[in-house]
């Protein structure tokens, strides 16, 4: 099963706007979480079409369960 950890944040057009980073660990902590956007955030390092992200909105991890087809 895939994972990723999509951390979500609020543009300064007030618009949301998502990070996402794959293989997250099982085990990754909130904590984790939450520093890695508060250092997003401090950093300003990303910027969208709506201006810098300014806050945070939320994070969740996603999971995609992939079954192959096998076809000849």
């Amino acid at each position: 099963m895939a994972k990723r950890l999509e951390m979500i944040f609020t543009n300064a057009a007030g618009r949301r706007s998502s990070i996402s980073v794959y293989n997250v660990r099982d085990d990754v902590a909130q904590q984790e979480v939450q520093a890695a956007m508060d250092t997003i955030l401090d950093k300003g390092i990303f910027t969208t079409s709506g201006g810098d992200l300014v806050a945070v909105a939320g994070a969740r991890i996603v999971a995609t369960e992939i079954t192959e087809i096998p076809v000849e």
